[in-house]
C-alpha cells in the first residue's frame, strides 16, 4: 500500500473541523493496516495530528488566563492528542473528538499539577493542604493566634499524624532558591545550597519504573507478557508480532492497547 491510496492533504492544519472528522475516519482506517515505521504510516499519523490540532486549541483555551504561556499548554496538549491517535480504534464506534479530549485535557491537567508543586506530593496530601489552609485561617480568627496541631486535627476530624503529614507536604508547594547561602554554625554565610547539592542519577528513574512495573507484568497472562516482550524487548513491529502469533496487525494493536492500559492503570494506582 502506498501513500497515493490516501487522500493528499496539502495543509492539514487548515482543514475545517467537519472535513477533518470525515477525513480522519479514512486515515484511521488506513493507519490500522499500515506497517509502523513506513513512510505511508508516518504520513497518515502526522496528517491526523495536524488535522486534529483544533481539539488541542479548544482544550487549551479552558486553561488560558494563568501565568503559563498558552504555547506551552498547546504543546503539552498535543502530547495527549498523539496518545489518543495511537490508541484510537474505529471499532469503538465513538467520535474521535469524544475519545481524544479526555486524553488532551488529562495531559494538560497533569502538566499543571506537576509544575505547580515544587516536589511530587500525593493527590490526597495536595487536597489536604487546601483544607489545612482554610482551617488555620478560620481557627486563627477565632482563637486570635496560630492553632495547634491538636486543634487543627479536632477541627478537621483527623489524627494529629495526618495533620503533620499535610503540613509537611505543604512545604512542597513552593521551593527556595538554591542560590541562598547556607548558614554556618558560627552564624556566618558560607557556600550556596547549589554548591552542596548532589547530581541526579538518570538510572534511578529507570530503576523506579522497572521496580514498579515488575509485579504488574507478572500479573499479566502468558500471551500478554509475550507480546510486551516482543514489542518492547525485541522492538518488533506489530506486523512482525502478528506473523509470530498468527493474528492480524489490528488484533495485535488491540491486545497491546488493552495490555498497556492495564499496566498504566496499575502504575497510577500505585502512585
Amino acid at each position: 500500500m502506498s501513500s497515493s491510496e490516501l487522500p493528499w492533504v496539502e495543509d492539514a492544519g487548515s482543514v475545517a473541523p467537519k472535513d477533518a472528522r470525515d477525513l480522519s475516519k479514512i486515515f484511521f482506517d488506513k493507519l490500522q493496516v499500515l506497517e509502523e515505521g513506513t513512510h505511508e504510516y508516518q504520513y497518515a499519523r502526522n496528517t491526523l495530528i495536524e488535522m486534529n490540532l483544533s481539539l488541542v486549541h479548544f482544550a487549551a483555551g479552558r486553561f488560558r488566563g494563568g501565568s503559563t504561556d498558552i504555547d506551552d499548554i498547546v504543546q503539552v496538549g498535543t502530547i495527549g492528542l498523539i496518545k489518543a491517535i495511537d490508541r484510537f480504534d474505529l471499532s469503538r464506534e465513538v467520535a474521535f473528538s469524544t475519545f481524544a479530549l479526555p486524553y488532551i485535557s488529562g495531559e494538560i491537567k497533569r502538566f499543571f499539577r506537576d509544575t505547580t508543586w515544587a516536589v511530587h506530593v500525593p493527590r490526597r496530601l495536595q487536597e489536604l493542604r487546601v483544607d489545612l489552609a482554610k482551617a488555620k485561617e478560620a481557627l486563627g480568627a477565632e482563637l486570635d493566634r496560630e492553632p495547634t496541631v491538636r486543634e487543627l486535627a479536632d477541627h478537621l476530624d483527623l489524627t494529629e499524624q495526618e495533620v503533620n503529614d499535610g503540613l509537611v507536604a505543604a512545604n512542597g508547594y513552593t521551593a527556595g532558591s538554591i542560590d541562598v547561602p547556607v548558614s554556618q554554625d558560627d552564624g556566618s554565610q558560607g557556600r550556596d545550597y547549589a554548591d552542596v547539592l548532589g547530581e541526579d542519577d538518570p538510572a534511578l528513574d529507570l530503576f523506579e519504573d522497572l521496580h514498579a512495573l515488575a509485579p504488574l507484568i507478572e500479573q499479566l497472562d502468558e500471551r500478554e507478557r509475550h507480546i510486551i516482550g516482543m514489542r518492547f524487548g525485541q522492538e518488533m513491529t506489530q506486523a512482525q508480532i502478528g506473523e509470530v502469533l498468527g493474528i492480524s496487525q489490528m488484533h495485535v494493536s488491540r491486545l497491546l492497547t488493552r495490555t498497556l492500559a492495564k499496566l498504566r492503570s496499575g502504575l497510577l494506582t500505585e502512585h
